[in-house]
């Protein structure tokens, strides 16, 4: 394949679960209340997986819809990039799964994880395979089921999570068109901010850790809001730099959808009218990896943003991990 310019959305689908968990259901779960909850994280209601639909569920119904938007097949693609932390297994990868449910027949495919900076990660690793010419068309997935992940006992952490996918089909295009830029940094100092302690090699599974929810999602929440603002302030700016654009060029602010706090802090830090800002943590929570796809395909399909919008992606996550994103679509 030859080497191309650049790379651009042909395409962008979503799926979240039916099942419905408000405010209202968790005030009978845990020690809280809708009042508490919508104040500190602006989370009304988040959609949750049934006990028997995984990751790759998820992910197929957001990758046929992304397939269908860019007029493609799975025989079409040249690479399958899924970022998540809930994998339907440590192996063999979600992305592999994927690919034989849709028919990828001629991509390679695999997972990687990036917490909630996934998407934007994914959409760095596409551009690169594209350019270089290696891959002419890649499929990126954020999906997450965090709700299998989650502690239900532990009120600061049970409220702000929901499950779902979304996905985005990239092809070749010509410089200024596409992606603008892609900013990603990591810092392994920061690794316990936010954590699943158990289940890996360190921590294999045992009764006594299940015990103590050490298989559960363990975060500190008031040091994670702090970074977060300052960390996606920061690749904000730089992938702003990198693009040659100014953020009041930009039609749309699409940050990780954690915390309103947190995406209120973003904005006004950039000085970006809140009309500007995409937000849809009401309902549905912090779906991780999923949540900035799940947006964009949001705003295209209810024609906030078109061809030709300049939009702006951020987010921070375990790792920690922290990104952004200027796309032409």
């Amino acid at each position: 394949m030859k080497k191309t310019s650049s790379a651009r959305i042909a395409g962008t689908g979503s799926y979240v679960p039916t099942q419905l968990l408000t405010n209202s259901d968790l005030e009978k779960m845990v020690d809280t209340s809708d009042e508490w909850i919508v104040e500190r994280t602006g989370i009304r209601e988040r959609r949750i997986a049934t006990a028997d639909q995984a990751a790759s569920d998820l992910a197929y119904e957001a990758a046929v819809h992304a397939l269908d938007d860019a007029g493609i097949e799975g025989k079409d693609l040249d690479a399958i990039l899924v970022g998540t932390v809930c994998g339907d297994y440590l192996f063999p990868s979600t992305g592999c799964i994927l690919q034989e449910r849709i028919g990828a027949r001629n991509a390679f495919a695999y997972d990687f994880a990036a917490a909630c900076s996934g998407f934007i990660f994914g959409v760095g690793q596409a551009r690169s395979y594209i350019v270089s010419g290696h891959c002419r068309r890649v499929l990126v997935v954020g999906v997450e089921t965090l709700s299998k992940l989650t502690d239900w006992t532990d009120r600061n952490t049970c409220v702000l999570f929901g499950d779902g996918a979304g996905a985005a089909v990239f092809e070749p295009c010509e410089a200024g068109d596409g992606i603008l830029s892609v900013f990603m940094r990591s810092d392994g100092a920061m690794a316990d901010i936010i954590s699943l302690p158990a289940g890996g090699s360190r921590n294999p599974i045992t009764k006594e850790l299940i015990d103590e929810h050490a298989n559960k999602i363990h975060m500190r929440g008031n040091e994670t809001f702090k970074l977060a603002v300052k960390a996606m302030e920061h690749a904000l700016v730089e992938a702003l730099r990198e693009a040659g654009v100014r953020q009041q060029d930009l039609d749309l602010l699409i940050p990780h959808q954690a915390n309103i706090r947190i995406i209120q802090a973003l904005g006004k830090r950039l000085d970006v009218a809140e009309d500007r800002v995409y937000v849809n943590v009401d309902r549905y929570g912090n779906t991780s990896a999923a949540t900035i796809p799940i947006a964009i395909d949001e705003a295209r399909r209810s024609g906030r943003i078109g061809r030709g919008s300049l939009v702006a992606t951020a987010a921070f996550g375990s790792g920690a991990t922290w990104g952004a994103a200027i796309l032409r679509l």
